[in-house]
């Protein structure tokens, strides 16, 4: 073969993995709009038993064809405490089961020989998809022509990888500089590195099986280096996790030592084959003769699953060794660590759909903040103990932190392909999130007036803060009717959360009512009655505010 059809070669191969990567990311972008609500449902149902985690992971995997964006997914979950680590770590071992199934899909496209082969079959989706996405005007029938052409386009780049297998296999130099790899420790490496670079497991995978098929490498070499992919997939959880919290962490650490530990323990048996050991080659080729693709791609199957069977009994002092590896800081806590998001993730924007459920975790918890802090300052002003301020600080530095990023992302968010109620649900919430840092001010001007008691040496009378305290309450009571319409939708809680917001009214017009008595009486001062009234005029925006967020909910 002459230099430019080298070049053409490689060319066509670079060609065929970028179709490759395009296809995997139409099809898992438009299918988890397609089943956003099937996915969150699947992933609820991840609590009942260590199997059904496995099969929702590897449900979720094969449906979204990317065990990556399955372990971001979940270390968001954890990260939300809406999974404990027990419960992710058999949903990443279910992802590794999933995963396999483009491999299979890749194997069965390679089939036909002189007749019209599967893959070409296959690949006319992309054309039936490009045909529904140019004149289908339902966004969701328009989602379906996405899927088909990413569905098609992955046998496209099957298609231009092979060809360019066919090429290099016609060259003598390149097969024997190939055939000299047969260390499998570093077939492993060479598996995982080339993984790691273009963080996909099943295009490295589909890569190592039209090399297989090519003969430029022969089973076992496949076989190594597809085991070397299965590490090479960690790298995108292990960033998502390394930038998050412990938990977080802790849930990447476990994807990263499941897949270690499988590969660990086939490679050893592997090595020992001259002392009377395993040959996986010589197994899958037996078992599944003349299919070099089926041999590769069942061996895939086949060692996820076992490795599945081996490590799921562990579970739990799996979990324990990486709460041990990554512990919990003495005396540590949120108050003590600096602003950062407990929900949301940079990465969570690969999978929009889950990314809209976790920014409403998101404002859920920063409404939570908000009417922490404003109890806290009731209680600094009514009895000017500041034992909580540091812990009010914080506080008031996370909304601050929420205000400026959560929008961010929010924005960033909003550009990526969304449904029309997911978007509109966005918008809303960028004023969702300034109601409630307003409410996080206001709460900071109430510490600011029990500084200018203290600071005069002056209190509130025990008729005044019983009034702040029943104040103080009422706008508890508001707080949970108006997450209970923003979580569940509940247009009853928004009906009972007005009746409140009307009674806080009444109670501030009775606060300045008494404090006028009160002050015609001699019983407080003008400086105590001035923080006194700005107090009241605070809690009674506060009350607006959280009724503008129950209100936006329901737009």
């Amino acid at each position: 073969m002459d230099t430019a059809g080298i070049i053409t070669s490689i060319l066509t191969l670079i060609a065929g993995v970028g179709v490759f990567l395009i296809a995997c990311s139409m099809m898992s972008a438009n299918l988890e709009a397609l089943g956003s609500k099937k996915l969150k449902a699947l992933f609820a149902k991840a609590s009942k038993s260590k199997l059904v985690g496995v099969g929702v992971g590897a449900a979720t995997t094969a449906v979204i064809q990317s065990s990556s964006a399955t372990s971001v997914m979940v270390i968001g979950f954890v990260n939300a405490g809406i999974m404990t680590l027990a419960q992710a770590a058999t949903v990443i071992f279910g992802a590794n089961i999933g995963t396999t199934i483009t491999g299979q899909l890749v194997a069965l496209g390679m089939f036909g020989g002189n007749s019209v082969s599967t893959s070409v079959i296959f690949a006319t989706f992309a054309g039936v998809g490009a045909f529904v996405l140019a004149f289908a005007k339902r966004d969701r029938t328009r989602k379906i022509g996405g899927i088909l052409a990413g569905f098609g386009m992955l046998f496209v780049g099957l298609s231009l990888m092979s060809g360019s297998m066919g090429y290099f296999s016609e060259l003598d130099e390149i097969k024997n500089f190939l055939a000299a790899f047969k260390n499998p420790v570093l077939l492993v490496l060479i598996g995982a590195v080339l993984t790691a670079v273009v963080q996909s497991s099943s295009v490295m995978t589909s890569m190592t099986i039209t090399m297989v098929v090519a003969g430029l490498i022969n089973l076992n070499q496949g076989i190594y280096i597809t085991m070397g992919s299965n590490i090479g997939t960690c790298v995108t959880a292990l960033i998502a996790g390394l930038t998050s919290t412990k938990n977080a962490k802790r849930t990447a650490l476990i994807h990263l030592i499941f897949n270690v530990s499988g590969v660990v323990v086939f490679l050893i048996i592997g090595l020992f084959t001259a002392l009377g050991g395993v040959d996986y080659g010589f197994i899958f080729s037996h078992m599944f003769p003349n299919a070099p693709q089926i041999q590769l791609s069942m061996f895939h199957t086949v060692f996820n699953l076992l490795t599945v069977i081996i490590v799921l009994p562990m579970t739990n002092l799996l979990v324990k060794l990486v709460t041990k590896l990554v512990p919990d800081k003495k005396g540590g806590g949120v108050s003590d660590d600096k602003p950062h998001f407990r929900f949301v993730e940079e990465h969570m924007l690969r999978t929009p759909p889950l990314a809209v459920l976790q920014t409403k975790n998101e404002i859920v918890e920063m409404a939570k903040t908000a009417m922490e802090n404003f109890s806290t300052a009731c209680g600094i002003i009514c009895t000017l103990n500041y034992e909580k301020i540091e812990t009010f600080k914080a506080n008031e530095a996370q909304l601050d932190y929420l205000n400026t990023e959560l929008v961010r992302f929010i924005v960033k968010l909003l550009k990526e392909d969304l449904n029309e109620k997911d978007r509109v649900y966005l918008t809303t919430s960028i004023r969702t999130i300034a109601d409630l840092e307003r409410i996080g001010d206001y709460a900071e001007n109430i510490v600011e007036y029990a500084d200018i008691l203290r600071e005069y040496n002056e209190c509130f009378s025990d008729q005044a803060v019983a009034e702040i305290e029943e104040l103080k309450n009422l706008v508890a009571d508001l707080y949970k009717e108006v997450m209970s319409v923003y979580r569940d939708g509940d247009k009853k809680a928004l009906e009972r959360a007005n009746a409140i917001e009307e009674k806080v009214d009444e109670i501030t017009e009775k606060m300045n009512a008494n404090h006028v008595v009160r002050l015609g009486a001699g019983q407080c001062t003008a400086e105590v009655g001035t923080q006194y009234l700005s107090l009241s005029s605070n809690a009674e925006r506060v009350a607006d505010h959280f009724i503008n967020v129950a209100k936006n909910s329901i737009n």
